[in-house]
């Protein structure tokens, strides 16, 4: 699907257009790092090149371009001051891409796994909030620093902010750029805004480009000025000739192959390109319009195989670099193919072209940036974070502060440092789950184990453990855990073996995996045992269930281990009630009630129909089961009430029950029912039928309870000592909740009907 999807027609003009795009802005970026790095001018144009090739062929990415990367200028600067040479310098570039091959090939790409997203967005609002600080001196004519360079404190010892003191002195602006540039900051603008325009498959960076070429030529002609000179202009090394061209590139200084510092120099180099790579990849995977994720091990690779070409043939380090990957998509990119062929366009258009080149003025590509910063750092993002809470935003915004008022790299260390401080203060105040259970035995906290349990969590589950109530349980649940730090094993062996029972706390384990030599070990009961059932009335088992059928309706259930019978089948089950109800699949009384496997017997048959095997279970269960409660459980929209009516009103509406030879006996026991309502207040709507079906489904189910006492001498004898009560429950269908019939239970004792007053979800 991908590979149709990449050999496509239109993919690949939108790729081309896009790699178009990419490489006009790429030009003087290329070339303005170079500049500020202190490295030759080509340098940056080969490192364009390789990265867009080499590495756009290798890359597992379709929206990240690379390149020569302004986050590394300070690096390449003092590298290259360490080393003596640039030559030397080109060797420590070949050796760091030796290290990102051998990064690639043992899986480090998964550590950007770990990046924060709060620090990932920062440095996007980050990127495009200095893309717009550093884009208005060029836009306006005033390039008194390269294209490219990124950093607050400035070549020439000005800051960003200073920088654009010029905004006070009109006499700094140049007339023909700024003309240029406000006018294609206009075209941009107005493009983005008419939806004709915005729909056309003519990309807006492009005419802005070739109307500033063409307004620079016809300025020419006006002179003064208007005239706009080189340096407002792309300035790409120009060579008569191949052999001149070819003289551009360098070698490494492979004599310093022994020099410890080139070793140092290509160590700093891997990791920090590496670091940019890996976070700049996760960023643009972010802005993929189609969310498609980059293998981010195999970048590494490409990165690898890239910086050790751009060494031997004289360019500076690439990585992945936001801008042209943000440029990119916003261009419309589709595939890889919109590197590969920006790389492709830089080669030929150096080697063939370089005069046309530099006729390209600097401030309608720093129009283009400037519209990327707007998208970069828009006002949604800022709203979005602050939306999710200080834990978010504070890293944030942090991370975007330190990236503009340093550079990229310390800005995102400030920013991970800091993230790392907030997900540690989360750790501590909120490591793990507590869920406070009330079980059959008694109140259980369950402590539920985080995926990933490492000692930096161990002061908060201390904390928690030691405050549990003295007397309690408390279960804690590494169902859900696939590691745990042993500072973690020893401190929870320590708190069960030694202080929990100074403090009487039962302590169970459950899920702790055998290399932890902690078993389960459940010591509270999750189930009805005989001691339990002896203890319990009737009136206790109805709260049992009435307290678990709100659990049911909030949708907070007890955790249990339904694979842990009583015993197993060494021991018979114990239930403490019996639940009598019809057929329909949407009715399990274990789930309506939230009980454990072995707490009810339960009875089923169409129509809750009271017959002697239905009786002959109940009896068994009340009298050798020992169950306390028997409760007859009807619902609403019963099919089997509503099949009744139509049966009774004309035998021939009943088409469904065609076939059905032996079910009229159900038919008639319910039908009693519907003659106590009389015939004739059957009523005709719809709405009003369905109230009426549930109203005889009620009726039928007070009508089971009576006959449950009246046929069986065995639970009359029960009721009258005491030991079973009976009583009738109708199940919502609709909202989970059951309607305990109290007004009608069978108790002469009253200990049910008392609990008419006990409110009910």
């Amino acid at each position: 699907m991908e590979r149709a999807e990449t050999m496509s027609s239109q993919t690949i003009a939108k790729d081309l257009l896009a790699g178009l795009i990419v490489f006009l802005v790429a030009l003087p970026l290329c070339l303005g790092i170079a500049l500020a790095s202190g490295a030759p001018l080509f340098s940056g144009l080969v490192a364009g090149i390789v990265g867009g090739i080499i590495v756009g062929s290798i890359s597992g990415s379709h929206t990240s371009v690379s390149g020569p990367a302004a986050g590394l200028t300070a690096i390449v600067a003092a590298q290259i001051a360490t080393l003596g040479s640039f030559e030397a310098f080109l060797l420590a570039v070949v050796i760091g891409g030796v290290l990102q091959i051998g990064l690639g090939i043992v899986k480090a790409g998964s550590l950007s796994a770990f990046f924060p997203s709060s620090v990932i967005k920062g440095l996007l609002a980050a990127i495009g909030v200095i893309l717009i600080l550093k884009q208005i001196p060029h836009l306006l004519g005033h390039d008194s620093d390269p294209e490219g360079e990124m950093s607050f404190q400035q070549p020439d010892h000005e800051t960003t902010f200073s920088e654009l003191g010029f905004l006070f002195n009109l006499d700094e602006l140049h007339l023909g750029a700024a003309v240029i540039g406000l006018i294609s900051m206009a075209v941009l603008i107005f493009w983005e805004r008419i939806k004709v325009l915005k729909q056309s498959f003519f990309p807006p960076p492009l005419l802005v480009v070739v109307l500033g070429v063409a307004l620079n030529l016809l300025f020419r002609q006006f002179g003064g000025n208007w005239l706009i000179e080189e340096s407002h202009l792309v300035q790409v090394p120009v060579a008569e000739s191949i052999p001149e061209f070819l003289g551009f590139l360098q070698l490494p200084d492979f004599s310093q192959i022994l020099n410890p510092a080139v070793y140092v120099g290509g160590l700093t180099i891997a990791i920090v390109a590496s670091l940019e790579t890996l976070l700049n990849l996760e960023a643009v995977d972010k802005m993929d319009k189609k969310q498609r994720r980059s293998p981010a091990s195999r970048e590494l690779l490409a990165q690898g195989f890239g910086n050790v070409t751009a060494g031997m043939l004289g360019g500076l380090p690439v990585t992945s670099v936001i801008i042209r990957g943000t440029v990119n998509i916003n261009s419309g990119a589709q595939t890889k193919l919109s590197a590969i062929f920006h790389g492709i366009l830089l080669l030929f258009c150096v080697m063939l072209l370089p005069s046309y080149l530099n006729t390209i003025p600097l401030s309608c590509l720093a129009a283009i940036l400037l519209m990327t910063g707007f998208k970069l750092a828009s006002p949604k993002l800022f709203k979005q974070m602050w939306s999710e809470g200080r834990y978010q935003f504070l890293p944030f915004i942090v991370t975007l502060v330190s990236i503009v008022l340093t550079d990229l790299l310390i800005g995102i260390v400030i920013g991970l440092t800091v993230s790392l401080v907030f997900i540690l203060i989360s750790n501590l105040r909120r490591p793990i789950r507590q869920v406070f259970e009330k079980h059959i035995g008694g109140d259980v906290v369950r402590i539920e184990l985080a995926n990933q349990v490492s000692f930096l969590n161990r002061a908060a589950l201390e904390r928690t453990l030691r405050d549990a109530p003295r007397g309690s349980h408390v279960l804690l649940d590494a169902r859900h855990t696939d590691y745990i730090d042993p500072d973690i094993l020893s401190l929870i062996r320590e708190f069960k073996e030694v202080t929990a029972p100074v403090y009487d706390i039962q302590v169970s384990l459950r899920g702790f995996k055998k290399k932890y030599r902690l078993h389960d070990d459940i010591q509270f009961v999750d189930y009805a045992t005989r001691e339990l059932q002896e203890q319990l009335t009737p009136s206790q088992v109805l709260q049992l269930l009435q307290e678990g059928n709100k659990r049911f309706v909030s949708g907070n259930p007890l955790d249990r281990n339904l694979g842990r019978t009583p015993d197993s089948t060494l021991e018979k089950s114990h239930p403490m009630a019996v639940i009598f109800s019809g057929i329909d699949s949407r009715s399990p009384a274990e789930m309506i009630f939230d009980l454990g496997l072995g707490d009810v017997f339960t009875i089923r048959i169409g129509g809750n129909v009271i017959g002697p095997k239905v009786l002959g279970s109940m009896e068994y269960a009340s009298l050798v089961g020992g169950a306390r409660l028997i409760v007859v459980m009807g619902h609403t929209g019963s099919s089997i009430v509503s099949a009744t009516i139509d049966h009774a009103t004309s035998p021939q509406n009943a088409e469904q029950l065609t076939g059905c030879h032996h079910l009229e006996p159900i038919l008639l026991d319910i039908q009693e029912s519907l003659d106590e309502a009389g015939m004739s207040s059957i009523p005709t709507d719809e709405v009003e039928k369905a109230k009426f079906v549930d109203e005889i489904a009620r009726k039928h189910v007070l009508r089971s309870v009576q006959q449950v006492v009246e046929r069986s001498r065995t639970i009359q004898g029960l009721i009258k000592q005491g030991k079973v009560a009976v009583v009738g429950a109708m199940y919502n269908m609709s909202s989970g909740e059951v309607d305990f019939l109290l007004d009608d239970a069978i108790d002469p004792r009253d200990s049910i009907i008392a609990l008419q007053t006990t409110p009910q979800s």
